[in-house]
């Protein structure tokens, strides 16, 4: 079975950094394509950054270009999202996902609609 668990957040002060964590059980992080999501109160989920399976492409939304690394770690099957220069409007609930069909193509995925699979979530508050 096909799971994903989002960790690593939690209160951070602004300019501050951290890290989230999606551990991937049911299949290899090496084979799919993945993407961090976020959800802020009241707004829509919205597209963060994704990596490809290969590890060699990766996106990102222009408001965390510059401030946030998305990163492979295939001994662990495990994806990272490094968040650095913390703002208040980066507080949301951070999800990472899968698509079903971003197996073995090296492609970036963009669009919410493509992703198949989700995790739970883990909340990020930046406040000071």
């Amino acid at each position: 079975e096909v799971q994903l668990q989002a960790s690593g957040g939690g209160l951070v002060q602004p300019g501050g950094s951290l890290t989230l964590s999606c551990a991937a059980s049911g299949f290899i992080v090496e084979e799919y394509v993945i993407g961090w999501f976020r959800q802020a109160p009241g707004q829509e989920r919205e597209i963060v950054s994704c990596i490809s399976a290969n590890g060699r492409s990766t996106y990102y939304d222009d408001s965390v270009k510059g401030r946030f690394t998305v990163s492979k770690d295939n001994a662990k099957n495990t994806v990272y999202l490094l968040m650095n220069s913390l703002k208040h409007e980066d507080t949301a609930l951070y999800y990472c996902a899968t698509a079903k069909s971003g197996r073995n193509d090296g492609r970036i995925y963009d669009e919410e609609h493509q992703y198949d699979w989700w995790g739970q979530g883990t909340l990020v508050t930046v406040s000071s």
